[in-house]
């Protein structure tokens, strides 16, 4: 089934060329970490054997307080997206926008119609969703707004005979992740799902997991390949299963800060931002965005997220000092006619 509108298989490693500074790509630069790489690499020597997912869905289970049979390992959270899309048949769909676009991109591939629930700036919080959805996707913090909505108000989304997937792909970038739903097991149909792209650098090991009731997590299981994850990315999920990022969140609200302070007058951040992006609105954003290139810097086109339109940016935030380059070279782009 083809999505109307934006094009929802467009995403910012498409515009990161080499050459360019990185900041349409919203995973941390210079990761993965030095002992996280001798992990990866001591896993490479047992690649030879099939992989074992035992250790890494331990370690899983117990970072969140869960019995095993609530854990899911995947090739990266996308893959739980087109699971889900592969074992339910959702009477009404609804996906909660703008956000990540890959979920409403895998159930459209499945043959199933998606009602997208828009959100309204110029905050852009979790407003309720149709009465009638059997089946609520939607990110918190949320990609592209970086909007972080209260544990609340998704909670209240969750009662019988609904399942809702909590994309917390960036949920610890969010110092303590108060607002995580990860630990929770009294709520109906919840499905969280995590994970180790955004703050471990691993984009291209293709590592996360889901979280849920185990009739779930077992209906999704049998629409998975056998061997899905990959030796090197359990050794990845094992190591990093309940490690301390809140050093990283600490540092991440500092630089998303002077980001925002750098801002040049014209240019307005939209929502609160919580997470390692910031979402801008930028008059003549599609112009300003190829002259960013021209100046060296890649940043992510808004309007191929619904609900948003030509004139959003989003940028990621980087050290102080890239982001004063970034700064600087865009207060000039506006200055010129």
């Amino acid at each position: 089934m083809t999505a109307p509108g934006p094009d929802l298989h467009h995403h910012g490693d498409v515009e990161a060329v080499p050459g360019l500074v990185d900041l349409a790509v919203n995973v941390r630069a210079g990761t993965p970490p030095p002992w996280l790489r001798e992990v990866l690499h001591a896993a490479l020597e047992r690649s030879a054997a099939y992989p074992d997912q035992a250790r890494a869905r331990a370690a899983v289970a117990a970072a969140h307080g869960r019995p095993e049979d609530e854990v899911l390992l995947t090739a990266g959270a996308a893959e739980v997206f087109t699971l889900v899309a592969r074992a339910l048949q959702p009477r009404r769909a609804v996906v909660v926008h703008p956000s990540f676009t890959e979920p409403e991109a895998a159930l459209r591939a499945h043959g199933h119609a998606v009602h997208r629930h828009l959100l309204v700036p110029p905050s852009y919080l979790l407003t309720p969703p149709p009465e009638d959805a059997d089946l609520v996707v939607l990110g918190n913090p949320t990609n592209p707004t970086s909007v972080l909505h209260p544990a609340d108000a998704v909670a209240a989304l969750c009662r019988p005979g609904r399942t809702v997937v909590l994309d917390e792909a960036f949920a610890d970038t969010d110092p303590g992740q108060p607002q995580s739903l990860a630990g929770r097991r009294d709520l109906p149909g919840l499905l969280v799902v995590r994970s180790l792209t955004k703050t471990w650098g691993l984009a291209g090991l293709r590592v996360g997991y889901a979280l849920g009731p185990p009739d779930l997590v077992a209906a999704l299981a049998a629409h998975q390949p056998h061997w899905a994850v990959s030796t090197p990315a359990l050794a990845a999920l094992e190591a990093c299963a309940g490690a301390d990022t809140d050093g990283y969140a600490r540092e991440l609200a500092d630089h998303r800060a002077a980001l925002l302070d750098l801002l040049p007058p014209g240019v307005t951040p939209v929502g609160t931002p919580r997470s390692s992006f910031v979402l801008l609105r930028v008059p003549g954003a599609e112009r300003v965005r190829q002259r960013l290139r021209d100046a060296g810097f890649a940043v992510r086109r808004g309007d191929t997220f619904p609900g948003l339109d030509p004139d959003h940016l989003r940028v990621a935030v980087r050290d102080p000092a890239t982001s004063a380059a970034f700064a600087a070279a865009l207060a000039e782009i506006l200055e010129r006619p």
